[in-house]
């Protein structure tokens, strides 16, 4: 769970034909104040959402995914530019491209039981069919990556065990799986080496801290890399195969690159950054060292040319940012997506040689006009106690001291979890009709240094609810902001605190949106899915053990046990193959606070998971959220709505 968004042309247009004259400071303030055109939650879900980007073996097109259709398929798009083709046509379940087979134009994708999370990976033959390669009953696989040979690949799958991910290697001819490594220990599994004699293995241990082993599969022997306490994650071996490189926060706050020497045991900082290195890998002949660096919850992409050992010069853009790259095998083409907080990702080609960049998609809906969206603004603030928190602040255009607008506290997914400087139609969409965002990164978010991201350990709907409030005091304090029209909203554990704010702090919030929330942690924890056993015993010294003396803190921190303290308005959403959140914890909430004559809408989707993927659920779900909105927070009164109005 550590590692799970603008108003009407009112008075304002008038204010600068009033005869008054008006302090100079508001004039300057009204004259740049812009009035956006107005959308609705189908334009604005109608952005395209594009993801992958595999290059085909001779570099012509590349096979990405895209909800065009209303869901995630399988497309291919030329890397001279032009239209995208389907490739699948489902209308039910998502389908993720994975990639191209090394030498042949056979397709890999994978695709679970709408939103249940139990995904399969299936082939798309030369003659268009499809085959599910991994068909066994409730077990869940994820692919690994090819052999060096280019005759099979890698994946990992709990079909032996639902607890424990073993992983597999799959020859492309009878698609026969071979069991390479047991796992029956629990252990995270992570890089094989091109010459399949090393494995890494990671063990969690607590909130932010894993042991890392090095595993001859030859010998059996097993070598932990780190030190001390620490957190530590397998990257990639070097391209020699003779070197182990990994990040770790072992004496440091933040993340940093190292390499372990497999014939010596010495290691060797390679990479440090004032922020969390988030990964880093080699292309696949070993040109180039591709890094990723969490700056300020935003990516920051570096690409070390590993003869000169300098950084090689990306593709520039005014007010956007590259946030993934990919290189074709031959490490002639690097693909890239471009794209910023009010600006979704497009997708790029960029010819290593000749310097030439081709932009492929263009995923604005063409309806909506780029100026009409909010850029976001970092902004910190104190808490209660001091501390700073970081957060991700989008102002409504229309918004100034003259045309106060209403606000909401957003919160990430989690616990531990980040908002970032990423676009969202959802946030856009409610800027757009006059709601002002604060995203707010509470204690225990991570991309903060370690000591930030502890600071919640065992404490959840204390001083990071806390942090929420204080989030709440500093938009007050906004001149743009109306101070008695704030309201709180998050998915997941941000539901959570979404559910906590409303019953802990009753006063705090004019209205809650809870999406697919945590409402008793006693439950959550002892349902959690089966191949989180890796994890479970660190996700209870984080958030508590619900079978020890921990319960009675766990219950005592369940909003569903406290429902008669909730006064503010409610909606929840919800979908019911939610294998996180399960539909009772959203069920026993809307019923408890509906007992207390307290307007609440629910919105379930029998189709839907963890999060909302099918545009249809999205334009549903997000269009009854700012109604919500628009009847309890932006009117001043508003008659509440009867049990069976929706």
């Amino acid at each position: 769970m550590k590692k799970l968004f603008a108003c009407f042309a009112i008075a304002l247009i008038w204010s600068c034909t009033e005869k008054k004259e008006k302090p100079k400071e508001v004039q300057e303030e009204v004259a740049i104040t812009k009035i956006p055109d107005q959308y609705t939650i189908k334009q604005m879900m109608d952005n395209e959402a594009i993801s992958g980007g595999s290059f085909y073996r001779d570099n012509s097109k590349l096979l990405v995914s895209s909800n065009r259709s209303g869901i995630y398929n399988m497309y291919t798009v030329p890397a001279k530019g032009g239209e995208l083709t389907p490739i699948t046509q489902s209308d039910s379940a998502s389908i993720f491209a994975i990639s191209y087979f090394p030498r042949d134009e056979r397709m890999l994708f994978s695709m679970d039981g709408n939103g249940d999370e139990i995904y399969h990976i299936y082939v798309r033959n030369l003659n268009g069919s499809h085959t599910d390669l991994t068909p066994d009953k409730g077990a869940r696989a994820s692919f690994q990556g090819w052999a060096e040979d280019d005759q099979s690949f890698f994946f990992t799958s709990n079909k032996r065990d639902a607890k424990y991910m073993d992983l597999y290697q799959m020859d492309f001819l009878n698609y026969s799986p071979k069991l390479i490594f047991k796992n029956e220990d629990g252990y995270d599994i992570g890089n094989l080496s091109k010459d399949q004699k090393y494995l890494t293995l990671a063990k969690s241990l607590n909130t932010n801290d894993s042991d890392l082993y090095l595993f001859d599969l030859s010998t059996k022997k097993k070598i932990k890399i780190n030190k001390t306490q620490s957190a530590n994650s397998s990257q990639d071996f070097s391209p020699s195969g003779d070197e182990l490189y990994y990040t770790t926060d072992e004496g440091n706050e933040f993340s940093y690159l190292m390499k372990y020497n497999i014939a010596t045991g010495n290691t060797e900082k390679v990479i440090e950054r004032d922020w969390d290195i988030l990964g880093s890998y080699f292309t696949d002949n070993g040109t180039y060292l591709v890094t990723y660096i969490n700056e300020d919850a935003k990516n920051t992409i570096e690409v070390m040319n590993v003869a000169t050992m300098e950084n090689i010069d990306l593709p520039a853009f005014d007010a956007m940012e590259i946030t993934n790259v990919d290189f074709s095998k031959d490490e002639k083409w690097m693909r890239f997506y471009a794209g910023g907080s009010h600006t979704p990702s497009n997708l790029f080609v960029y010819n290593l040689e000749t310097k030439a960049q081709k932009q492929l998609t263009d995923v604005l809906n063409p309806e909506i006009k780029a100026d009409d969206l909010v850029a976001a603004e970092v902004v910190r603030y104190k808490s209660f106690d001091g501390v700073e928190i970081p957060a991700i602040y989008y102002k409504p255009q229309q918004a100034n001291a003259n045309a106060k607008v209403p606000a909401l506290v957003w919160v990430h997914g989690g616990p531990g979890g980040q908002s970032r400087q990423n676009f969202s139609s959802f946030i856009q969409y409610l800027t757009n009709h006059g709601y002002a965002v604060l995203a707010v990164n509470n204690r225990g978010s991570s991309g903060y240094g370690k000591t930030f991201y502890q600071m919640d350990d065992l404490n959840h709907g204390d001083k990071d609810l806390k942090d929420c409030v204080e989030g709440k005091n500093w938009l007050a304090a906004q001149p743009e902001i109306d101070a008695d029209k704030i309201g709180i909203i998050g998915g997941s554990y941000g539901g959570y605190m979404t559910m906590a704010a409303l019953t802990y702090t009753p006063e705090e919030f004019a209205v809650g949106v809870n999406l697919f929330g945590v409402t008793n942690w006693l439950r959550t924890l002892k349902s959690i899915p089966p191949w989180w056993e890796s994890f479970r015993e660190s996700l209870y010294l984080e958030l508590g053990d619900p079978y020890s003396s921990d319960s009675v803190r766990l219950k005592e921190i369940s909003p569903l046990f406290h429902t008669d303290k909730v006064t503010k308005p409610l909606i929840v959403l919800q979908g019911s193959q939610d294998p996180r959140v399960l539909q009772v914890e959203s069920d026993e909430i809307v019923a408890g606070v509906k007992k207390n004559g307290v307007p609440v809408e629910y919105v379930l989707f029998e189709d839907e998971g963890h999060g909302f993927v099918k545009k249809e659920n999205q334009i549903e779900a997000y269009s009854r959220v700012l109604d919500f909105l628009d009847l309890y927070l932006k009117k001043d009164k508003a008659t509440p709505i009867k049990d069976g109005d929706k």
